[in-house]
Protein backbone atom coordinates (compact mmCIF):
# COMPACT_ATOMS: atom_id res chain seq x y z
CA UNK A 1 0.00 0.00 0.00
CA UNK A 2 0.85 3.41 -0.82
CA UNK A 3 0.18 6.51 1.53
CA UNK A 4 0.28 10.05 0.83
CA UNK A 5 -0.93 13.16 2.39
CA UNK A 6 -4.92 14.15 2.58
CA UNK A 7 -4.72 18.01 0.39
CA UNK A 8 -2.07 20.13 2.41
CA UNK A 9 -3.29 18.62 5.76
CA UNK A 10 -0.61 16.53 7.55
CA UNK A 11 -2.77 13.36 7.69
CA UNK A 12 -1.67 10.56 5.57
CA UNK A 13 -4.14 8.22 4.04
CA UNK A 14 -3.66 5.19 2.00
CA UNK A 15 -3.69 5.07 -1.57
CA UNK A 16 -6.98 3.51 -2.07
CA UNK A 17 -9.98 4.16 0.93
CA UNK A 18 -12.77 1.79 1.39
CA UNK A 19 -16.07 2.65 0.74
CA UNK A 20 -18.85 1.25 3.15
CA UNK A 21 -21.87 1.91 1.27
CA UNK A 22 -21.59 -1.72 0.54
CA UNK A 23 -22.79 -3.84 3.71
CA UNK A 24 -26.03 -2.75 5.78
CA UNK A 25 -29.42 -4.17 6.68
CA UNK A 26 -31.71 -3.65 3.93
CA UNK A 27 -34.69 -3.05 5.70
CA UNK A 28 -33.81 -0.02 6.61
CA UNK A 29 -33.78 1.50 3.75
CA UNK A 30 -30.91 0.18 1.86
CA UNK A 31 -30.24 -1.38 -1.55
CA UNK A 32 -31.16 -5.60 -2.07
CA UNK A 33 -27.60 -5.92 -3.07
CA UNK A 34 -25.67 -4.85 0.46
CA UNK A 35 -23.58 -7.08 2.36
CA UNK A 36 -24.69 -8.69 5.32
CA UNK A 37 -22.33 -7.87 8.67
CA UNK A 38 -20.67 -10.78 8.84
CA UNK A 39 -19.20 -10.62 5.04
CA UNK A 40 -18.89 -6.97 5.80
CA UNK A 41 -16.15 -7.38 8.96
CA UNK A 42 -14.24 -9.71 6.41
CA UNK A 43 -13.97 -7.12 3.85
CA UNK A 44 -12.67 -4.70 6.05
CA UNK A 45 -10.45 -6.87 7.90
CA UNK A 46 -8.99 -7.90 4.48
CA UNK A 47 -8.45 -4.17 3.76
CA UNK A 48 -6.58 -3.58 7.07
CA UNK A 49 -4.69 -6.70 6.86
CA UNK A 50 -3.53 -4.98 3.22
CA UNK A 51 -2.98 -1.50 4.57
CA UNK A 52 -6.05 0.07 3.45
CA UNK A 53 -6.41 2.43 6.70
CA UNK A 54 -9.27 5.27 5.73
CA UNK A 55 -12.81 4.03 5.44
CA UNK A 56 -15.81 5.88 4.12
CA UNK A 57 -19.73 5.51 5.20
CA UNK A 58 -22.23 8.21 5.68
CA UNK A 59 -25.13 8.25 8.10
CA UNK A 60 -27.68 7.60 4.96
CA UNK A 61 -26.04 4.41 4.17
CA UNK A 62 -28.85 1.55 4.70
CA UNK A 63 -30.46 3.88 7.33
CA UNK A 64 -27.49 4.06 9.50
CA UNK A 65 -26.15 0.40 9.66
CA UNK A 66 -23.57 0.62 7.44
CA UNK A 67 -22.15 2.90 10.44
CA UNK A 68 -23.01 0.76 12.82
CA UNK A 69 -21.59 -2.47 11.04
CA UNK A 70 -17.78 -0.38 10.22
CA UNK A 71 -17.65 0.85 13.78
CA UNK A 72 -18.43 -2.61 15.33
CA UNK A 73 -15.67 -3.86 12.69
CA UNK A 74 -13.30 -1.15 13.46
CA UNK A 75 -13.09 -1.98 16.90
CA UNK A 76 -12.49 -5.43 16.75
CA UNK A 77 -9.94 -5.42 14.27
CA UNK A 78 -7.86 -2.05 14.38
CA UNK A 79 -6.79 0.95 16.98
CA UNK A 80 -8.91 3.09 16.84
CA UNK A 81 -5.70 5.92 16.52
CA UNK A 82 -4.78 4.00 13.46
CA UNK A 83 -7.49 4.38 11.01
CA UNK A 84 -9.07 7.33 9.70
CA UNK A 85 -12.68 7.10 9.60
CA UNK A 86 -15.34 9.49 7.48
CA UNK A 87 -18.55 9.96 7.37
CA UNK A 88 -21.22 12.14 5.45
CA UNK A 89 -24.23 14.72 6.57
CA UNK A 90 -26.88 15.56 4.44
CA UNK A 91 -29.29 12.78 3.70
CA UNK A 92 -32.67 11.98 4.57
CA UNK A 93 -32.51 10.09 8.23
CA UNK A 94 -36.64 10.97 9.52
CA UNK A 95 -39.62 11.96 8.44
CA UNK A 96 -40.04 15.73 9.31
CA UNK A 97 -38.70 19.37 8.34
CA UNK A 98 -35.62 18.22 11.01
CA UNK A 99 -34.72 15.13 9.30
CA UNK A 100 -32.01 15.84 6.29
CA UNK A 101 -29.97 18.76 5.08
CA UNK A 102 -27.41 21.09 6.69
CA UNK A 103 -29.29 23.46 9.13
CA UNK A 104 -27.00 23.78 12.37
CA UNK A 105 -30.29 22.00 14.06
CA UNK A 106 -29.39 18.57 11.82
CA UNK A 107 -25.42 19.12 11.74
CA UNK A 108 -25.49 18.93 15.69
CA UNK A 109 -27.88 16.40 15.86
CA UNK A 110 -26.72 13.92 13.13
CA UNK A 111 -23.23 14.32 14.19
CA UNK A 112 -23.90 12.56 17.80
CA UNK A 113 -26.18 9.84 15.95
CA UNK A 114 -23.28 9.19 13.68
CA UNK A 115 -20.44 8.53 16.50
CA UNK A 116 -23.06 6.87 18.56
CA UNK A 117 -23.66 4.15 15.58
CA UNK A 118 -19.54 4.22 14.66
CA UNK A 119 -19.34 3.94 18.47
CA UNK A 120 -16.41 6.65 18.49
CA UNK A 121 -15.97 9.58 20.28
CA UNK A 122 -14.97 11.71 17.06
CA UNK A 123 -14.38 11.14 13.44
CA UNK A 124 -11.32 12.38 10.80
CA UNK A 125 -13.19 13.45 8.05
CA UNK A 126 -16.64 14.71 8.24
CA UNK A 127 -18.17 15.80 5.08
CA UNK A 128 -21.51 17.61 3.66
CA UNK A 129 -22.82 14.85 1.34
CA UNK A 130 -24.48 17.16 -1.00
CA UNK A 131 -25.18 21.36 -1.37
CA UNK A 132 -28.35 22.47 0.46
CA UNK A 133 -29.86 25.17 -1.24
CA UNK A 134 -32.28 26.10 1.71
CA UNK A 135 -29.68 26.59 4.25
CA UNK A 136 -27.85 29.69 4.51
CA UNK A 137 -23.91 28.12 3.68
CA UNK A 138 -22.78 30.90 6.73
CA UNK A 139 -25.00 28.77 8.86
CA UNK A 140 -23.62 25.41 7.79
CA UNK A 141 -19.89 26.59 7.78
CA UNK A 142 -20.21 27.87 11.12
CA UNK A 143 -22.17 24.76 12.73
CA UNK A 144 -19.46 22.44 10.86
CA UNK A 145 -16.65 24.43 12.72
CA UNK A 146 -18.06 24.17 16.16
CA UNK A 147 -18.12 20.64 15.69
CA UNK A 148 -14.81 20.86 14.94
CA UNK A 149 -14.18 22.97 17.82
CA UNK A 150 -16.12 20.33 20.16
CA UNK A 151 -13.70 17.49 18.98
CA UNK A 152 -16.39 15.55 17.32
CA UNK A 153 -14.30 15.65 13.66
CA UNK A 154 -11.24 16.39 13.25
CA UNK A 155 -11.07 17.42 9.53
CA UNK A 156 -13.91 18.52 7.30
CA UNK A 157 -15.04 17.39 3.77
CA UNK A 158 -17.53 18.33 0.94
CA UNK A 159 -18.89 16.00 -1.80
CA UNK A 160 -19.95 17.02 -5.42
CA UNK A 161 -21.47 20.05 -6.16
CA UNK A 162 -20.69 22.96 -8.67
CA UNK A 163 -17.13 24.23 -8.19
CA UNK A 164 -18.75 27.90 -7.83
CA UNK A 165 -20.30 26.33 -4.64
CA UNK A 166 -17.08 24.63 -3.24
CA UNK A 167 -14.98 27.96 -3.88
CA UNK A 168 -17.86 30.04 -2.17
CA UNK A 169 -18.13 27.44 1.14
CA UNK A 170 -14.19 28.19 1.13
CA UNK A 171 -14.46 31.94 1.13
CA UNK A 172 -17.02 32.14 3.65
CA UNK A 173 -14.93 29.90 6.03
CA UNK A 174 -11.57 31.95 5.53
CA UNK A 175 -13.37 35.05 5.96
CA UNK A 176 -15.21 33.94 9.50
CA UNK A 177 -12.25 32.15 10.82
CA UNK A 178 -14.00 28.96 10.23
CA UNK A 179 -12.57 25.49 9.66
CA UNK A 180 -12.33 24.75 5.73
CA UNK A 181 -13.12 21.87 3.58
CA UNK A 182 -9.81 19.74 3.45
CA UNK A 183 -11.42 17.01 0.85
CA UNK A 184 -13.67 16.99 -2.30
CA UNK A 185 -15.05 13.70 -3.08
CA UNK A 186 -16.80 14.14 -6.70
CA UNK A 187 -18.22 11.66 -9.44
CA UNK A 188 -14.96 11.38 -11.30
CA UNK A 189 -13.87 7.93 -13.37
CA UNK A 190 -12.75 6.86 -16.99
CA UNK A 191 -16.49 7.74 -18.49
CA UNK A 192 -17.35 10.52 -16.22
CA UNK A 193 -14.42 13.61 -16.43
CA UNK A 194 -16.65 16.76 -16.84
CA UNK A 195 -14.87 17.55 -13.40
CA UNK A 196 -11.41 18.53 -15.09
CA UNK A 197 -13.02 21.30 -16.22
CA UNK A 198 -13.35 23.68 -13.31
CA UNK A 199 -14.15 21.39 -9.91
CA UNK A 200 -10.12 19.66 -10.17
CA UNK A 201 -8.07 22.63 -11.26
CA UNK A 202 -9.63 24.35 -7.99
CA UNK A 203 -8.81 21.57 -5.62
CA UNK A 204 -5.41 21.31 -7.22
CA UNK A 205 -4.99 25.32 -6.86
CA UNK A 206 -6.08 24.95 -3.19
CA UNK A 207 -4.80 22.45 -1.79
CA UNK A 208 -7.58 20.25 -1.89
CA UNK A 209 -7.45 16.34 -1.38
CA UNK A 210 -9.17 14.37 -4.17
CA UNK A 211 -11.38 10.95 -2.97
CA UNK A 212 -13.56 10.24 -6.03
CA UNK A 213 -16.74 8.18 -5.98
CA UNK A 214 -17.89 5.69 -8.13
CA UNK A 215 -14.20 5.01 -9.40
CA UNK A 216 -15.54 2.05 -11.59
CA UNK A 217 -18.25 3.66 -12.99
CA UNK A 218 -20.76 1.67 -10.84
CA UNK A 219 -19.07 -1.33 -12.41
CA UNK A 220 -19.38 -0.24 -16.11
CA UNK A 221 -15.83 -0.23 -16.36
CA UNK A 222 -15.01 -4.10 -14.95
CA UNK A 223 -17.16 -5.70 -17.05
CA UNK A 224 -18.80 -6.11 -20.60
CA UNK A 225 -21.17 -2.91 -21.83
CA UNK A 226 -24.58 -4.87 -22.26
CA UNK A 227 -23.84 -7.16 -18.61
CA UNK A 228 -25.76 -6.72 -16.44
CA UNK A 229 -25.57 -7.58 -12.64
CA UNK A 230 -27.95 -7.86 -9.37
CA UNK A 231 -26.58 -4.12 -8.39
CA UNK A 232 -26.95 -2.65 -12.05
CA UNK A 233 -30.44 -4.48 -12.57
CA UNK A 234 -32.13 -2.24 -9.29
CA UNK A 235 -29.83 0.75 -9.64
CA UNK A 236 -32.02 3.44 -10.45
CA UNK A 237 -29.26 6.19 -9.98
CA UNK A 238 -26.86 4.15 -11.61
CA UNK A 239 -28.89 4.19 -15.01
CA UNK A 240 -29.13 8.20 -15.26
CA UNK A 241 -24.82 8.41 -15.04
CA UNK A 242 -23.35 6.82 -18.17
CA UNK A 243 -24.54 6.76 -21.91
CA UNK A 244 -24.45 4.70 -25.21
CA UNK A 245 -21.25 6.81 -26.08
CA UNK A 246 -19.34 5.39 -23.30
CA UNK A 247 -19.28 1.89 -24.83
CA UNK A 248 -16.00 2.53 -26.39
CA UNK A 249 -14.07 3.71 -22.81
CA UNK A 250 -15.24 0.46 -21.65
CA UNK A 251 -13.98 -1.63 -24.64
CA UNK A 252 -10.57 0.31 -24.40
CA UNK A 253 -10.26 -0.83 -20.79
CA UNK A 254 -10.91 -4.37 -21.65
CA UNK A 255 -8.22 -4.40 -24.37
CA UNK A 256 -5.57 -2.77 -22.34
CA UNK A 257 -6.35 -5.22 -19.07
CA UNK A 258 -6.04 -7.85 -22.02
CA UNK A 259 -2.51 -7.01 -23.45
CA UNK A 260 -1.05 -6.49 -19.39
CA UNK A 261 -2.98 -9.58 -18.05
CA UNK A 262 -4.94 -7.75 -15.23
CA UNK A 263 -8.71 -7.36 -14.24
CA UNK A 264 -10.43 -4.66 -15.86
CA UNK A 265 -10.59 -3.07 -12.55
CA UNK A 266 -7.04 -2.51 -11.58
CA UNK A 267 -6.77 -0.94 -15.04
CA UNK A 268 -9.60 1.70 -14.51
CA UNK A 269 -8.08 2.42 -11.06
CA UNK A 270 -4.78 2.87 -11.78
CA UNK A 271 -5.82 5.34 -15.05
CA UNK A 272 -7.12 7.48 -12.00
CA UNK A 273 -4.38 6.96 -9.80
CA UNK A 274 -2.28 8.63 -12.52
CA UNK A 275 -4.36 11.73 -12.11
CA UNK A 276 -1.60 14.16 -10.67
CA UNK A 277 -4.41 15.61 -8.43
CA UNK A 278 -6.06 12.46 -7.49
CA UNK A 279 -5.54 11.88 -3.50
CA UNK A 280 -6.73 7.86 -3.44
CA UNK A 281 -10.12 7.00 -4.83
CA UNK A 282 -13.09 5.37 -3.01
CA UNK A 283 -13.84 1.65 -3.70
CA UNK A 284 -16.51 -0.77 -3.20
CA UNK A 285 -16.17 -4.16 -2.46
CA UNK A 286 -18.52 -7.03 -1.61
CA UNK A 287 -16.43 -9.40 -3.15
CA UNK A 288 -12.69 -10.43 -1.78
CA UNK A 289 -11.78 -9.87 -5.70
CA UNK A 290 -12.98 -6.21 -5.53
CA UNK A 291 -10.32 -5.20 -3.25
CA UNK A 292 -7.71 -7.37 -4.19
CA UNK A 293 -7.93 -5.39 -7.61
CA UNK A 294 -8.10 -2.07 -5.78
CA UNK A 295 -4.83 -3.01 -3.81
CA UNK A 296 -3.13 -4.04 -6.91
CA UNK A 297 -4.20 -1.29 -9.03
CA UNK A 298 -1.55 0.94 -6.99
CA UNK A 299 1.20 -0.93 -8.03
CA UNK A 300 0.02 -1.10 -11.63
CA UNK A 301 2.01 1.48 -13.85
CA UNK A 302 0.18 2.28 -17.19
CA UNK A 303 2.34 3.91 -20.27
CA UNK A 304 1.69 7.21 -21.66
CA UNK A 305 0.48 5.36 -24.71
CA UNK A 306 -2.06 3.13 -22.62
CA UNK A 307 -3.14 6.65 -20.57
CA UNK A 308 -3.60 8.62 -24.40
CA UNK A 309 -5.45 4.60 -25.29
CA UNK A 310 -7.92 4.66 -22.20
CA UNK A 311 -8.81 8.84 -22.66
CA UNK A 312 -9.26 8.96 -26.30
CA UNK A 313 -12.45 8.08 -26.64
CA UNK A 314 -14.15 10.34 -23.99
CA UNK A 315 -17.17 11.92 -25.16
CA UNK A 316 -18.71 15.18 -23.05
CA UNK A 317 -21.34 14.29 -20.67
CA UNK A 318 -24.45 16.38 -19.13
CA UNK A 319 -23.09 16.89 -15.24
CA UNK A 320 -24.53 14.37 -12.85
CA UNK A 321 -24.28 13.25 -9.64
CA UNK A 322 -24.91 16.24 -7.44
CA UNK A 323 -28.23 15.30 -6.85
Amino acid sequence: MRYTKLGRTGLDVSAIVLGCMSWGDPARGGHPWVLGEEAARTIIKDALEAGVTVFDTANVYSGGSSEEFTGRALRDFARREDVVIATKVHGRMRPGPYGAGLSRKAILHEIDESLRRLGTDYVDLYQIHRWDPAVPIEETMEALHDVVRAGKARYLGASSMWAWQFAKAQHVAATNGWTPFVSMQNHYNLVYREEEREMLPLCADQGVGVLPWSPLARGRLTRDWDEETERSETDRFGKTLYREEDRAIVEAVARVASRRGVSRAQVALAWLLHQPVVTAPIVGATKPQHLADAVAAVDLELSADELEELSAGYVPHPVAGHA
